[in-house]
Formats: structure tokens, C-alpha cells, sequence
């Protein structure tokens, strides 16, 4: 059993690694792609853009779906269109002589996909775990996706040094391996109860939002932010990197792994901890929120490499102890047929915050230096004083930890 068990949880792992590919894999080979294609910074951005944005449309759709049918019956095949979008774009850049357009379509085809991956995994997750081992598996989750964030600079650099493009042929060869472990591994209940009729499912999902909509946007606002900043930064490093330091290949991707790798051990570790202590979970989202607001302030007066990843580093232990956090909440705020929606909605968030994030970056870095990291330092303070005010944590009669803004309806 526990063998099953570990290789269920690789499964589910394995769909979130996948997803974050996506975008961070791309990161290295922008510049590269900018000067073949004789396209503009801000055009460049729009490969991760697009690619969030579409997800971030289809992931509620694709939550809603996955409640009515199946996880499996939804991830699957959105994995499978994942990879044909990685072939269309990196066929289109190989042999059309204006690629541009059609590489946004594949990239589109992969938002469509990548909308069925983590956030309905989250939901899975929720539906064959429970108490603390949801939690930890969770953590796990999201130390996958921190994974992919810290193994795909590496790779995406590797595999610049063939081709730009070849990154776009990668794509389909890791997604078969994420196929066939979901298709063996992942075993859902076969007496699944039948799904409540829509307008019993809108009435339950306007119930969530009216009663826990207050925490619910808090931890919303809060995942978004933190892959907002996340992605701004990398896409703002990696430009940096090549035009100031004249560092490109292996050696950038080695870079830009430092942040992301500090991410990803925080989350296993805070997954693995937290267990359903709801107390400790607000605790530990207003500490990273103060850490990543300290580190974002600190970078306005820091300029060199060195001391610059020193201080990045801070914001990403901060982001490392938010997200499994924020994980395990929204998991546990909803019941089993409602899930997957809500999941979803925060993951569509969540996309839509690295959508904007080199855009909005690239913007702020032409107004001011200075004004770009300053404004995110704003950002998360604010988000850190709303998780203060509106994330309660109240105490039964025994003693007992009760968590007041957790949602039990069925």
C-alpha cells in the first residue's frame, strides 16, 4: 500500500512539475528568441503572457468539469494538448519564415492544457488524502512546482545551446511521462456520487464566496502576488544577466536557479510541517509576506550580483512559506464536489499574476529602478496586513484550534 501510495503521490507531483515548464523554461532563451525573430521586448513577454492568460480562462471551466466528471478524465487529455502545443510552436519557429504568430497559437494550445494540470491536481489531492497527510502531500505539490521552477532555467539553457526552439520540442517527450504515470498511478473511486444539479452547484459556490469571500480573496490576492513578483523578477534577472553581466547559458540558468531552489526546499519543508494547524498556517503567510516585502525594499539599494541574489533569496524563503499555506486552505475550504472549482479559480489567479508579471515589470523597469521594486514592496505589505485582518483563527470552548473562515458545506 504505501508503495502505491508513493507512486500515486509521484503521479500527482509530476502534473505541477509539468505545468511550471511552461513558463520558467522559456525564461533563458527569450533574449535568443527576441534577436532571431527581430521582435520587440514587450513581444517577447507576450510568449509567457499568453500562455498564462488562456490558462487562466480555462482553469475555471476545466475546475467545473472536473467536478461533474472526473480528475483523471480532465488531466489527462489536457496534457496530451499540452505537448501538441509545445510541437506546433517549436515546428512553426523550425521551418515557417514568420513563426511569431503561430508560436502564440502553440502557446496558447499549452494554456489550454496546462488549466487541466496543477490546479486540478490540487483538487485530486484533496479528494484521496485527508488531515495531515493532505497537507503534506500538498506541500509536496507545490514543491514539484517549485521543482520545474528551479530545474527548467538548467534545461532551457541546456537546450538553447542546440537551437532556441529545441525548448518548444521538449515539451512533448516530458509530458508523455506525466501520461502514463496518471493514467497507472492515479486511481479515483468508482462509486463516485453523482454531481448536483447545476444551479445546486452555482447556489453552493455563491455560499462559499458569500460566507469565506473575505480570507478567500485575501489567500487569492496573496498566490497571485507571489507568482506576480516571481516571475517579474526572473524575467527582469535573466535580462540582466545577459546585457550587464554578458552571462548566458548553462551558467544563467544555474542563476536563476539559486532563487527558485531556496523556494522549493522551504515549501517541501513547510508542507511537511504545517499539517491542518490553521493557526500556524496565517502565521506562517504574514511572516513570508513581511519577509518578501523586507527583501523587495532592500533591493532598491542593491545593485552588484552577488549581494543582489543574497537579498532575493529572503523573498524567496517568504514566497516558500505562503503558498503550501495558502494551498491547504482553499483544499480544505470546500467540499469534495465543489473542489475542484475553487481550486481552480485560485490557480487561475495565480496564472494571471505570472501573465502580468514580465509585462508589468518591463513597464515599471522603464518608469524607475527604484519605482519597480518599491511598488512590489507595497504590494506584498499590503497583502500581508489584509491576511492580519482578514484570515481568524478562533479557539472552541475545549481549547481546541478551530479554524472559523474554513468552509464545511457539502
Amino acid at each position: 500500500m504505501a508503495k502505491s501510495n508513493g507512486m500515486t503521490i509521484t503521479a500527482i507531483g509530476s502534473i505541477p512539475l509539468i505545468m511550471t515548464l511552461g513558463n520558467s523554461m522559456l525564461i533563458p532563451i527569450l533574449p535568443q528568441m527576441k534577436s532571431s525573430l527581430n521582435i520587440s521586448q514587450m513581444q517577447v513577454s507576450l510568449t509567457i503572457t499568453v500562455f498564462s492568460v488562456v490558462a487562466a480562462f480555462f482553469i475555471p471551466i476545466l475546475g467545473y468539469l472536473s467536478d461533474r466528471f472526473s480528475r483523471k478524465i480532465i488531466i489527462i487529455p489536457a496534457l496530451i494538448l499540452y505537448g501538441l502545443g509545445g510541437l506546433l510552436a517549436g515546428f512553426a519557429a523550425w521551418k515557417f519564415s514568420n513563426p511569431f504568430l503561430w508560436i502564440l497559437i502553440g502557446r496558447t494550445l499549452q494554456g489550454i492544457g496546462a488549466a487541466g494540470s496543477m490546479p486540478i491536481a490540487m483538487a485530486l489531492t484533496g479528494d484521496l488524502f485527508k488531515g495531515g497527510e493532505q497537507s503534506r502531500v500538498l506541500g509536496i505539490v507545490e514543491a514539484s512546482n517549485g521543482l520545474g521552477k528551479v530545474l527548467s532555467p538548467i534545461l532551457g539553457s541546456l537546450l538553447g545551446l542546440l537551437i532556441w526552439y529545441s525548448v518548444f520540442f521538449a515539451f512533448p517527450a516530458i509530458v508523455l511521462v506525466s501520461v502514463i504515470l496518471t493514467w497507472i498511478f492515479i486511481k479515483e473511486k468508482r462509486n463516485r456520487q453523482a454531481p448536483p444539479p447545476f444551479g445546486k452547484y452555482v447556489r453552493g459556490l455563491l455560499s462559499v464566496f458569500k460566507y469565506e469571500g473575505r480570507w478567500l480573496f485575501t489567500v487569492y490576492l496573496a498566490g497571485s502576488i507571489c507568482l506576480f513578483t516571481l516571475f517579474g523578477i526572473l524575467f527582469y534577472l535573466s535580462d540582466v544577466l545577459e546585457k550587464t553581466y554578458k552571462i548566458d547559458g548553462v551558467v544563467k540558468g544555474l542563476i536563476l536557479a539559486i532563487p527558485l531552489l531556496v523556494m522549493v526546499t522551504t515549501s517541501y519543508i513547510t508542507g511537511s510541517k504545517i499539517g491542518k494547524n490553521m493557526l500556524l498556517m496565517k502565521r506562517l503567510i504574514v511572516l513570508g509576506l513581511t519577509l518578501m516585502t523586507i527583501s523587495y525594499g532592500l533591493l532598491v539599494l542593491v545593485e552588484k550580483l552577488f549581494p543582489f541574489l543574497l537579498v532575493l533569496v529572503i523573498s524567496s524563503v517568504g514566497t516558500g512559506l505562503v503558498l503550501p499555506c495558502i494551498n491547504s486552505l482553499i483544499t480544505g475550504s470546500v467540499g469534495k464536489e465543489r473542489r475542484g472549482f475553487v481550486t481552480s479559480l485560485y490557480s487561475s489567479v495565480r496564472f494571471l499574476g505570472v501573465a502580468i508579471g514580465p509585462p508589468v515589470f518591463t513597464r515599471l523597469l522603464e518608469w524607475s529602478r527604484t519605482g519597480m521594486f518599491l511598488s512590489v514592496a507595497i504590494l506584498t505589505l499590503i497583502a500581508g496586513l489584509l491576511a492580519i485582518t482578514l484570515i481568524h483563527v478562533e479557539k472552541d470552548p475545549k481549547g481546541k484550534k478551530k479554524e472559523s473562515f474554513r468552509y464545511n458545506y457539502v
